[in-house]
């Protein structure tokens, strides 16, 4: 038996242990655990009874290595001193009680205990409490993970410069970023002002040393450092200063980033916002400053200059009947040969679609001067741009109309001064094409009448001025089968003008386009008042349509509807369209086609053999009638070389099962050459001048509908 003072010693020796700040398990040989104090066994979550007698297993205690993963029970301490009779020091583990957040983390001390005879009987084990510790730890870590993401997916270079103690730190990233591999590069306080581009280090040195001797705690600047294989990189340097109580810095840290990709977006950002991304010539905006700046030097000099402004002769026709691409190669080699022929100090602008500027300076000291200057190089571009251009291996002919507008120094509106020049070239054009014209205040008093001829058209649109005259159309045997409508502008003074007035102007204001649905209105409702006339009834009423009627979205359904409100027969409306209509949107304009072919609506070519192609077309159109154009008809009995043409245009609509009309007879020959050759159709002024429709339903009518 233990005597009283053994036990009373016992006792004062498990109470010294229970107040211990550690935990404290003492174990046997065989591992099973003989004490544990009371740290030990609210770290394990199990009472004194319950360890007593039980071994170091999973089932008694869940523990942990210090990178978080479970422990195998060999190398629990008490394990791995039984087997190696040697002491464990320093060991951190994790101590779980089985609860989601029972972990504890324990720095752990295992010492084996021998009797006299050096045998092990006793193996002690001792824990202390880290988990705030360990906690700090793994802040730490994720703090430092956080920033080496940051840092890994950024293309930031950090770097350290310590002024006390004259000590800078750069990162590999620092040496990356201009082409070096770790350890190529000295790293000292010099390298980055040694590394710099020469003309950024006044700028930067004086930056440097207001920042150093400022009071400011942030600083952000730009500048270039040497790569390694010489060109320079663009840099961005931001950080902080850090400084003492009196405002003294101590030391600066920050990071470089790379700016190449930024300063490639700023370029290209800036050369979609000043140049043409077909041609790569300046577009108008910046046209508009390099001609502020010219003008300011002809200020300065006195010296006259000039803006020419240049525009393609048929450029449309081009584009409409060859397609877009054809027209984007052209527009590239005009601006090529622009380019190659105007003097190294002339500017050169593309304004949109065909229209092209070129500012010319120091022209001369006097108008006479200038002009014979400006003619010399009008001469070079006219004869640069006439010669022929090859288009996928086409061969095509172009030709430039220019207009010329004088600056001398004083004061000019620069919008002014572009509207002079563009007045200039319409003169070009309206004389002929091919030319070039030098503005005078004629052209703008004419401009303001043809701004005025807008406006009143826009109000006759609005206001129904229009009317409606017909044609009428003949079979080869002489009875009338069909008439054209023409439409006349009856302004308020009473005077009527013809279409070469004012179809140019409705179709490039764009009020073609009500225009032509006004026109297709009053049609339907001619021939629906027709039906009931066994004369008119017959007939097919032919309406001109616009390319811009054609290609708009809404087009098929807004003749559908003007054909169900008006009660007029679909297979008496024949539309006459142009070949240009094709040169965009194709498929679209011959789905609307075929939609209202199914009502019975028909298609007839007008103006057929005076595109570039028309045969790839035919075949796909659904037409009804080919339309001779007036000029071979014109010529057919006189010009040996316009009857083949016209036999050809014949024959092939035969071949197609087309009906074929011909406008434009006016004498008897032409009129026989037609029959005989098998055309079915004719209109011209030897069988009918166009009249006002009511005239035409008077004069044709058997049931006598007209108007008078």
């Amino acid at each position: 038996m233990i005597s009283s003072s053994a036990a009373d010693l016992q006792r004062r020796l498990d109470d010294l242990l229970d107040h211990l700040p550690a935990g404290v398990v003492v174990h046997d040989v065989d591992g099973r655990i003989l004490h544990a104090n009371r740290l030990a066994c609210e770290l394990i979550g199990r009472s004194l009874e319950q360890l007593r007698g039980s071994k170091a297993s999973g089932g008694v205690w869940y523990l942990v290595g210090a990178d978080g993963s479970p422990l195998p029970e060999r190398e629990f301490p008490v394990n791995a001193v039984i087997r190696s009779g040697c002491k464990l020091t320093q060991l951190v583990l994790g101590v779980s009680n089985g609860e989601p957040d029972g972990l504890r983390w324990v720095i752990c001390n295992a010492y084996p205990e021998f009797d006299d005879g050096g045998r092990l009987c006793r193996v002690v084990v001792c824990f202390t409490d880290c988990t705030a510790l360990k906690q700090a730890e793994q802040d730490l870590q994720k703090s430092e993970e956080r920033m080496r993401l940051v840092l890994q997916g950024s293309t930031d270079a950090p770097w350290d410069y310590d002024l006390v103690k004259n000590e800078v730190y750069y990162s590999e990233r620092w040496g990356g970023m201009l082409g070096y591999q770790p350890g190529e590069l000295h790293y000292d306080n010099g390298l980055w002002l040694a590394l710099m581009h020469p003309e950024d280090k006044p700028r930067l040195t004086a930056y440097w040393s207001d920042l150093l001797a400022g009071r400011g705690e942030t600083y952000s600047v730009e500048w270039r450092l040497r790569h390694r294989d010489g060109h320079y990189v663009p840099v961005l340097s931001r950080g902080f200063v850090t400084r003492d109580a009196d405002g003294s810095a101590l030391r600066v840290s920050g990071t470089n980033t790379d700016l190449t990709e930024r300063k490639l977006t700023e370029q290209r950002i800036y050369e979609l916002a000043n140049f043409d991304h077909l041609t790569g010539l300046p577009n108008r905006r910046l046209l508009i400053e390099e001609l502020d700046k010219a003008l300011a030097r002809s200020q300065r000099s006195g010296r006259h200059g000039a803006v020419v402004f240049l525009d393609l002769d048929n450029f449309k026709l081009l584009n409409d009947t060859m397609g877009h691409d054809f027209g984007d190669m052209l527009l590239r080699q005009v601006a090529g040969r622009l380019q190659h022929t105007l003097r190294h100090c002339d500017q050169l602008a593309r304004l949109g679609g065909d229209e092209f500027v070129a500012v010319l300076e120091d022209l001369g000291d006097d108008v006479h001067e200038a002009v014979t200057e400006a003619q010399h190089v009008l001469e070079k571009l006219q004869s640069a741009l006439g010669q022929p251009y090859y288009l996928d291996e086409r061969l095509f002919l172009s030709t430039p109309s220019m207009g010329v507008a004088l600056f001398d120094g004083v004061v000019t509106d620069i919008e002014s001064l572009l509207k002079q020049a563009d007045l200039a070239m319409y003169r070009a054009k309206s004389e002929g094409r091919n030319t070039a014209r030098f503005f005078d205040p004629g052209m703008q008093a004419e401009a303001e009448q043809q701004a005025a001829l807008e406006r009143a058209l826009r109000e006759g649109v609005a206001e129904h001025q229009f009317v409606l005259f017909c044609q009428p159309q003949f079979c080869s045997e002489g009875r009338l089968v069909g008439a054209e409508v023409l439409v006349r502008w009856r302004r308020p003074g009473g005077e009527l003008l013809g279409p070469d007035e004012f179809i140019g102007l409705a179709e490039s204001s764009g009020l073609i386009v009500p225009l032509g649905q006004y026109v297709l209105e009053e049609s339907c409702r001619a021939l629906a008042r027709w039906r009931g006339d066994r004369t008119l009834g017959e007939l097919e009423l032919a309406v001109n349509i616009s390319a811009h009627q054609l290609r708009s979205a809404d087009f098929a359904a807004t003749l559908t509807d003007i054909l169900r409100y008006t009660g007029a027969p679909a297979a008496k409306l024949c539309l006459e369209l142009t070949e240009s209509v094709f040169a965009e949107n194709a498929a679209d304009v011959i789905g609307d086609m075929r939609v209202l072919c199914d009502q019975g609506v028909h298609f007839s070519l007008d103006d057929f053999g005076t595109g570039y192609s028309s045969l790839s077309y035919l075949r796909r159109l659904p037409l009804t009638a080919l339309k001779i154009d007036r000029s071979f008809v014109h010529d057919v009995h006189l010009d040996p070389d316009a009857a083949p043409v016209v036999e050809a245009i014949i024959a092939l609509a035969r071949k197609l099962k087309l009906d074929i009309v011909a406008e434009g007879v006016e004498h008897e020959a032409q009129r026989s050459f037609l029959v005989a050759g098998g055309c079915g159709t004719l209109q011209g002024y030897l069988l009918g001048r166009p009249m006002p429709i009511w005239e035409f339903e008077q004069v044709y009518s058997s049931a006598g509908i007209g108007h008078a």
